[in-house]
Order: C-alpha cells, then structure tokens, then sequence
C-alpha cells in the first residue's frame, strides 16, 4: 500500500499497513497549507480518515490527546469520529469516517439551528473540568510579543500598539476547560439536520471564551441571529469584557501572522481587518 501515501514517513506508512493492511486511499482532504497529510481511506468495507503530521507538527499530539480525554460526550452521541488507533511518537491516528456535509460555504451556514445545536455540543466540551492557571495571561501574551518580533505585515506604528496594549494589560489567574480551539462552520458537519465535530488539532486547555473567538470575527458579525442561537444553545455567555478584549487582540495578531507565515493572504487580510477592529 503506497498510492496516496508518498507524503507520509516510512515508519508512518509502516504503521497504517500494520493497522490497516491493504487499505485504499480515496481522496485527499489535506488543507495544504500545513504539514499534516489527511486521506480518506477503505478497508474491510469500512471508510477511515488517516491523518498524519510532518517532522514539526504539534497537532497530532493534541487531536490524540482530545480523543483520548475530551470527546466522550460527542462519541457517546455519534458526534464526532471515533478514534480506531494513534501513535503520539509517530504523529498518526486514524478515526472511524464521519458521514455529514461540511456546513462552510453551504446554506446551512446561515441556519440559526445549525448554530444552537453547536452552541449545544460546546458547552458539553467544556463542562467535563475545569483548572485554575495563574500563569495563563502571561505566556499568552509572551506568545504574542514573539509572533510581532517575528516577520509579518503588520506596520511598524500597529506594531509599537499593540506591544504598548499588551504590555499595559493585567495578567489575571484563568479558569481553563476543554476547548476545541478552532470552533467554526469548517469543522462542522451536517447530516439530516443533525451537526456533528471533526478536527481537534488545536484542542487544548485554555479559557472557554476563546472558542467564540473565530465564530464572533466571521459568522456572528454578519448575522446576528446565528449569535443568539448559539448562546441559547451553550446556556450562557462567558466573555467577560476584559479578557475577551485581550482575546480579541491576541486572536487578531494570531491570525494576521500564522496567514503570513503560511501564505494565506485571504486570512492575512482578516487577520489585519480583527487587528483594527480590535484596537478602535
């Protein structure tokens, strides 16, 4: 079994033989823009999705993580892929497919049930822990200050900004929950009405506010119903002005840097509109 597997390392490909001997490639659902192979797979009559990280990929680690500790309540209701096997030190999983239609660039985009109902499975992401970090504002903001010494397109004036707006920022204790880290309509599959969770490779700890972060800068801001539906799902609202303000900021020199970086100057050019939406 090679065909659709040539990007994957040696001992990855030794691995999904072992797994899934004779296994067909079907299509290739890599993004392109980072080093994580994501193929569609056959074997037994049954479909899989291998994913499989490059030599620097974090994200592996993370999904694995969010399968083995998080997911449960999404599982136990079918709604997200069931892990079949990982390797952490190989950076490889392979999950059970997900039958659905990705919501993105579809009018199920615009359905405001779509978004409670994902209002709905957040909240059970969140609500299986919590743990205070005293740390947590600190290093997210020592994490920003090295994106803006780093190269980007940001001009030097919104550049010294947003260093003076960080640095003058209080660095209060957080409460850190199980959060899917890139919660939008392009990881949401619909089927027959019902809408389901793919990709966990930005899972991770960290305040629940910041899930809302990518829905509030795209889909909330054009349609305020798909807001209201969403929290009435979720129960509540968590963003607390202050640290969603610090959100905000953050999320914005985030995306401004990672789409430069990458060559993605579709997002770049968002990531520099959330920058001046988030300084005015």
């Amino acid at each position: 079994m090679t065909s659709g597997l040539e990007s994957l390392s040696a001992p990855q490909r030794a691995l999904v033989e072992r797994w899934l001997p004779g296994a067909a490639v079907e299509r290739d659902h890599s993004w392109g823009l980072v080093e994580t192979t994501v193929l569609e797979m056959r074997h037994g009559g049954m479909r899989y999705i291998l994913k499989a990280g490059g030599p620097g990929d974090q994200h592996i680690e993370r999904e694995l993580q969010a399968h083995r500790h998080w997911l449960g309540p999404w599982t136990s209701r079918g709604r997200a892929p069931e892990l079949v096997h990982g390797s952490v030190d190989a950076k490889v999983l392979v999950t059970r497919y997900l039958e659905g239609e990705l919501v993105l660039g579809t009018g199920h985009a615009g359905e405001p049930d779509v978004y409670r109902q994902a209002g709905e499975l957040l909240a059970l992401l969140h609500a299986q822990g919590a743990v205070a970090d005293d740390d947590y504002e600190r290093r997210e903001n020592a994490k920003q200050l090295a994106r803006l010494d780093a190269a980007h397109r940001i001009d030097a004036h919104t550049t010294e900004r947003l260093r003076a707006e960080i640095a003058s920022w209080p660095a209060p204790p957080a409460v850190l929950v199980p959060t899917h880290g890139d919660w939008q309509t392009r990881n949401w599959l619909i089927r027959d009405g019902t809408v389901s969770v793919i990709d966990f490779g930005r899972a991770g700890l960290r305040p629940a506010l910041t899930d809302f972060a990518r829905l509030a800068v795209q889909e909330f801001r054009c349609d305020p119903r798909c807001e209201e539906a969403f929290l009435a799902g979720y129960g509540r609202d968590p963003r607390e002005a202050g640290a969603w303000h610090r959100n905000r900021v953050r999320e914005a020199i985030g995306t401004a840097c990672w789409a430069y970086q990458v060559g993605d100057e579709g997002f770049e050019a968002q990531g520099h509109r959330m920058i001046a939406e988030a300084l005015a």
